[in-house]
Parts: C-alpha cells; structure tokens; sequence
C-alpha cells in the first residue's frame, strides 16, 4: 500500500479530492494531512473524512527536526503540497529526494515564484491578458515554483474573462488532473 502525506494551507479542496480518490483503494491512501495554519478549512474536511490531520508551527518545519521525524515514522512514498504557502525546508527534501510535488495554478515558469498563489495568479493572468492558462504539477526543490515539470494542462482565457472565471476553469483542471498525476507517480 503506497502511503500519501498532504501539505496544505488552506481550505482543502484538492486534498479532498485526492483523499476521496484514493478512499477504499488497496493500492494507495492518504494517510496524513499536514497543515502550515491551525485555522485552515482542510482540517474539518479532514474531520468529515475521516483522516488523519495535523497542525505545525513555522519553527517545527525549519528550525526543528519536529515536521522532518513525523514524516519519517509516518514514510510516506509520495509528499503532495496542494495549496501549501510555505517553502519548503531543505533537509526535508534531502531526506524524500523526487518524492515532494507540488501543484500549481499556473504554466510554469509563467507566474511561479514568491507570492504568485492564488488570487495573485490569476488576477496577474487577465491583466496581462494571456490567451491561456492551466496548472502545473512539478517537483519541488529550494526555489518556488523551480522544480523540474511533470505535467500541464492548458484552459483558454477569453477576453471578457475575469480572475473568478479563471479561478473556475483552474479548479475543474486541478480536480480532473491531480490525483490522476499522483497516481501515475506512485506506480512510477
């Protein structure tokens, strides 16, 4: 049974799909979601899925080994950051090398980086008036939004379109593509 650990900061909606997609399945499961903020919707998602679900500080995640020792008992095959605002520590990922991906609501290397989640991107799309958009699923190394691509998919973006209408298209993407990526990359 491959074994999945999911960060995220905010309300959830891709952890729930991922732990939704891999409920009652022998062959992968998320086993623990893993959280930057101790108010972030994604806990009560967890609560009502019945999974696993815990709270850390910034000082547990890069000044301690706290985070990096749970991550060892709990050794996960595959690390997921969906929707998870914080860089990540290097001698976490030194410890799980190719093994943390992260998801991105944008083509990289277009509008990746420090600040660019969110809200930021695609309000930063429509004003630049870009004629398409996607997601972008890739490792994670030390720099934002840096890590080697694994995976596009592209969604036009209209003229009249506004950063809400993309946040629309983004979100039907991210719920189609994601687990499936994970999936791949558990049997990989």
């Amino acid at each position: 049974m491959k074994r999945i650990v999911i960060f995220a900061s905010g309300s959830g909606s891709n952890a729930e799909n991922l732990i939704r997609f891999f409920q009652n399945r022998d062959d992968a499961t998320v086993v623990q979601v893993l959280t930057n903020n101790p108010h972030a919707k994604v806990l009560d998602r967890c609560k009502n899925l019945k999974t696993s679900a815990l709270s850390f500080n910034r000082t547990a995640f890069t000044a301690t080994n706290d985070v990096l020792n749970l991550l060892k008992a709990t050794k996960p095959d595959l690390i997921v950051l969906a929707g998870f605002l914080w860089k990540f520590p290097q001698h976490i990922l030194n410890e799980f090398p190719n093994k943390v991906v992260n998801i991105h609501p944008a083509l990289l290397p277009k509008y990746g980086g420090k600040g660019m989640y969110g809200m930021h991107v695609h309000e930063a799309v429509v004003a630049n008036k870009e004629t398409e958009t996607g997601i972008t699923i890739h490792y994670v190394n030390e720099n934002y939004d840096e890590g080697a691509i694994i995976f596009q998919a592209k969604c036009n973006v209209e003229a009249l379109d506004t950063a809400e209408d993309v946040v629309a298209k983004i979100h039907t993407l991210e719920m189609e593509h994601f687990p499936k990526v994970v999936e791949r990359l558990l049997n990989e």
